[in-house]
């Protein structure tokens, strides 16, 4: 990255004794859309309420476009903010709403009347303009909100689980329109979400927070399939997580023995291996069945113990030795009934080092 249009550096905020967020650092660039993603409490919305003003930090510093924020109220950082809830004047038309922060700026009226038919336009709410919120519909609401954060055309769009109250179709669509709006107007919005699938589909790169932290900042892809640690395996996504013994390291590739007395080879990742014992991470879709053609570092013999069918994929739990493993198989090729014993194969790629572990931390 350039250099970066939102800084944040050594940031702190304490509650009292509490710790929420601890010596952070992150930049964003320009037109950026980042996720801040992670479980309650690991100070993500604490984060971007430091960045929009609501709360101030209590050590460190906060910049956007190369000036200081911290310290600034929030009506002159030039965000917009869309919440959870919305926050809609329920006696204020659909019109009304989306003018209210331009009418605060002291805008004329003309421009006002251009700018909100700009933005119900884009919305596609322009039909809707003088119904009150109580009219609409979770989604139409959610559209309004987001027109009123965009009209006085911020600099930055924040959004705290906006989609977090609508029904799963309704917000996988609203997922589309905000990175179909993100991409036309190149607007740079940093995202709070403890939605994984929400990350992956919306964000150029996703932060994950945990205890006031981020353990890992990257692409969707990166996060996904190269995690650093196994707080990030197993928060993005479903995985297998293993301990093992390290018998030998030679360049890239890891010879590892399980707990339950497996033996894998596995890619060692760009992780720092402390001492003899390791936790690696297999996705459940890495893993093919019967597939005796597949050039493949790791072979097992399995029993399956359950399977559960899900339309797109069937999900099984299967035994190798005393290892557990859960496997992700296609409807057709990948189906296997329970008690039937089959070939597993994975590559050493798919068997990913998440970092020095002790046995408490395998799952199995």
């Amino acid at each position: 990255m350039d250099t970066p249009f939102i800084s944040f550096r050594h940031v702190v905020k304490r509650f009292a004794a509490l710790t929420v967020v601890d010596d952070l650092d992150l930049d964003i660039a320009r037109g950026e859309f980042v996720a801040l993603l992670g479980p309650s409490g690991s100070g993500k919305t604490t984060l971007l309420m430091m960045l929009a003003g609501f709360e101030q930090p209590t050590s460190g510093t906060i910049e956007v476009g190369g000036a200081r924020v911290d310290g600034l109220p929030p009506h002159k950082r030039n965000m917009g903010v869309v919440f959870q809830n919305y926050a809609l004047f329920p006696h204020m038309s659909v019109r009304d709403n989306i003018a209210f922060p331009l009418k605060m700026r002291g805008t004329s009226k003309p421009e006002i009347a251009q700018r909100v038919a700009r933005v119900l336009d884009m919305v596609k709410l322009s039909t809707m303009a003088e119904r009150k919120p109580a009219q609409l519909s979770g989604g139409q609401q959610q559209r309004v909100a987001l027109a009123r954060a965009l009209v006085f055309e911020p600099q930055v769009v924040l959004m705290d689980e906006p989609l977090g109250a609508l029904d799963k179709k309704l917000r996988e669509q609203m997922q589309l329109d905000i990175r179909d709006l993100h991409r036309r107007l190149g607007l740079t919005i940093v995202f709070v979400t403890h939605d994984q699938d929400e990350a992956l589909t919306m964000s150029d790169r996703i932060a994950v927070f945990n205890h006031g932290r981020i353990e890992q900042i990257g692409t969707p892809r990166e996060i996904y399939e190269l995690p650093r640690t196994s707080f990030v395996a197993e928060f993005i996504g479903e995985t297998n997580l293993l301990a093992c013994k390290l018998d030998e390291h030679a360049g890239e590739v890891m010879r590892l023995t399980t707990d339950s007395g497996l033996t894998l080879s596995a890619h060692a990742g760009a992780v720092r291996i402390d001492g003899g014992r390791v936790q690696v991470s297999i996705r459940p879709e890495a893993i093919r069945i019967n597939d005796h053609a597949a050039a493949t570092a790791n072979r097992l013999t399995a029993r399956i113990l359950d399977a559960v069918y899900f339309g797109d994929h069937v999900r099984l739990v299967a035994t190798a030795g005393a290892q557990r493993l859960i496997i992700k198989g296609d409807r057709a090729g990948q189906a296997a009934e329970v008690g039937s014993e089959v070939a597993l194969s994975f590559t050493a790629s798919d068997v990913w080092v998440v970092g020095s572990c002790d046995q408490s931390s395998a799952n199995g």
